[in-house]
């Protein structure tokens, strides 16, 4: 078994992170998605709305977080035991990519909650 050191384990958890969610949410790979899933009109309290239910388990293990991110994690880190040198390029570039996009949801969220408060405070100085 080839030892993986604890900044190569951390670009295998970013990267399969980032795969993940490039299968489950990311509008681009909507074409792989699109035909192992049917829209689904559900009524709420707030009215009616449209949600995309699986077909098969194939279409179920392309909208499941769970179940993609264990499978990103076996091609990911399968790969990297059995092509260390090929996989590392893609391994480099999926936790970039990872890494940035939690940063930018850390970022995104901070500044709704500026705004937010931003808004609480005017209402506030207008009474």
């Amino acid at each position: 078994m080839t030892d993986i050191s604890w900044m190569t384990y951390l670009m295998l958890i970013l990267a399969s992170y980032r795969l993940t969610h490039l299968i489950v949410f990311d509008k681009i790979t909507e074409f792989i998605r699109k035909p192992f899933v049917k829209k689904v009109k559900v009524e709420t309290n707030e009215g009616t709305t449209t949600k995309e239910v699986p077909t098969s388990m194939f279409g179920y293990l392309l909208k499941c977080y769970w179940c993609a991110g264990v499978w990103s994690a076996c091609i990911l880190g399968g790969s990297y035991l059995l092509f260390p040198r090929i996989t590392f390029v893609i391994i480099l570039i999926f936790s970039i990519a990872g890494g940035q996009s939690i940063i930018e949801t850390f970022v995104g969220v901070n500044i709704k909650k500026v705004d937010y408060y931003s808004s609480l405070n005017k209402k506030d100085n207008k009474k």
